[in-house]
């Protein structure tokens, strides 16, 4: 079968409703049959993701079978809370908040991350300058695997990044990911007390290129957006009718103490250039046949293609499940 030719329209959804109903058939029969679960949980924090994760859970089971948890800590975002509520009150659900952050004293969480950033900037101080780690813009167009660094915002508004050595970024993001393993542990708690099944909430760049913790929020019983782009969770939330301020929304991490997009983190480029270079290299495109449609240049599209395949193949063990020796 011919491909079609590579354009900038290529993956948008040409019946938004017939791709919503499918996803709520497999989600009921998924959740009802397979799992044998009357209902779902859905984690909300707010964002798009899980806004859209939320609205084709009602869809699917009604408002009175799913229930949304909210889980901050003391680093959240003071928006996250007034989004999620908006999002309930829109849906009718029952919400449910839990905070985490005493569970995350307790697992040293905040200390062990401090600990590590204070070796590479010895002036931070925890109590009064917020902190973010990421990889600089620039290393996307290069073929060298990507740098972390880390930013403190001291309390007079300077700034201060470091290169991040490597034991210091593993230990800030090994602290960090007790985040989302103990918000996972939350969510079980409240779907096994009611007999329903954990709604994951990562779309397809969050599951194909690692963007998630492994038994944190990589962690559910089912994925309904796990193979859409994210452009097409817009797309669909615009159908279903998610609350515009959620919408418009720029995506955080709301991981570190200091504000951080996803894009600054992790993607180092929009959803929208994004999503088509990963369509094209995931169905076999050339760059030039990408590059022509997007308006960038062959050389600049070969090294994003290359970052991908490095990202989706050191990241593959979290896709695994556990090995079994015999």
């Amino acid at each position: 079968m011919t491909k079609p030719v590579f354009t900038k329209e290529i993956i948008k959804l040409n019946d938004i409703h017939s791709t919503i109903d499918i996803i709520i058939t497999k989600l009921r029969n998924d959740v009802g049959k397979t799992l044998k679960r009357r209902g779902g949980i859905v984690g909300i924090s707010g964002g798009i993701d899980s806004s859209v994760t939320l609205a084709l859970a009602v869809k699917a089971f009604g408002a009175d079978k799913v229930i949304g948890v909210m889980l901050p800590e003391k680093d959240s975002s003071d928006d996250s809370k007034d989004f999620a509520l908006e999002l309930a009150n829109k849906y009718g659900i029952k919400v449910i908040e839990e905070n985490i952050s005493g569970a995350l004293e307790g697992f040293g969480c905040y200390t062990r991350r401090d600990e590590a950033v204070k070796r590479v900037i010895p002036a931070f101080n925890p109590k009064t300058d917020k902190m973010k780690i990421g990889i600089p813009p620039e290393f996307l167009n290069t073929n060298l695997p990507p740098v972390f660094y880390v930013t403190v915002i001291f309390k007079d508004g300077s700034e201060q990044s470091e290169r991040l050595p490597m034991n210091e970024y593993l230990q800030i993001v090994a602290a960090s990911n007790f985040k989302q393993r103990s918000r996972m542990s939350m969510l079980y708690y409240h779907a096994e007390a009611n007999h329903y099944a954990v709604i994951g909430t990562p779309n397809k760049h969050e599951v194909q290129q690692g963007f998630f913790v492994k038994f944190g929020d990589g962690g559910a019983d089912v994925m309904p957006i796990g193979n859409l782009y994210k452009t097409q969770v817009y797309e669909l939330a615009e159908t279903l009718g998610v609350p515009r301020n959620i919408i418009e929304r720029t995506p955080t991490t709301d991981t570190y103490t200091a504000e951080q997009t996803q894009e600054e983190f992790f993607y180092q480029m929009p959803f929208e250039t994004m999503d088509l270079l990963w369509y094209g290299w995931e169905n076999g495109y050339s760059s030039e046949e990408v590059a022509v449609a997007i308006k960038q240049e062959k050389q600049d599209v070969e090294r994003i293609f290359k970052n991908f395949e490095r990202k989706k193949s050191t990241t593959e063990y979290l896709r695994m499940p556990p090995i079994h020796n015999y």
